[in-house]
């Protein structure tokens, strides 16, 4: 079931900073202290000419499961410390295994990292950097079948 607050949250961020990511419609899945799950509409708004998502809505949605974790955890350490993050993605490697021709769902694991990320970038005024891992599925996520892309996207924060 979605996370209604959540999903709202990415979206008016989409709407006011990045309009690609409000018209894709993404919607939180699960978002919890070590997993992140958002899932990609298959729609006309994000298919290619062959009916399955196009791989721009694909970086996106891997864009979103790795960053919005991070924002989430930013923006709740800036309101008890004061302190003001910026969250970029240095480098972004995909491999793609099969295509997806119905609703994608984005999942990242690494919520105990990207915790402890934010923990070290508050600590430094150094540029912190982690390799955030996407896994891409269609329907039921614990099925290897159902594996569509992995991605692998550099996180990089620095305290202002």
């Amino acid at each position: 079931m979605a996370l209604l607050r959540e999903t709202f949250f990415l979206r008016s961020f989409g709407f006011l900073k990045i309009p690609l990511l409000f018209y894709l419609s993404p919607v939180v899945e699960e978002l919890t202290a070590k997993r992140c799950v958002i899932r990609i509409p298959l729609r006309w708004r994000s298919k290619n000419h062959l009916g399955s998502m196009y791989f721009g809505a694909l970086a996106a949605g891997a864009d979103c499961a790795g960053g919005f974790m991070a924002m989430r955890l930013i923006h709740d350490e800036e309101k008890k410390s004061g302190k003001t993050i910026s969250l970029v993605f240095k480098d972004f490697k995909a491999e793609f295994i099969k295509r997806p021709e119905s609703d994608v769902y984005f999942v990242c694991d690494d919520g105990q990292a990207i915790r402890d990320l934010v923990d070290r970038t508050l600590q430094s005024l150094d540029r912190q950097y982690l390799n955030v891992h996407i896994q891409a599925s269609v329907k039921d996520l614990e099925q290897p079948e159902n594996l569509c892309a992995r991605f692998k996207l550099g996180l990089s924060l620095k305290r202002k």
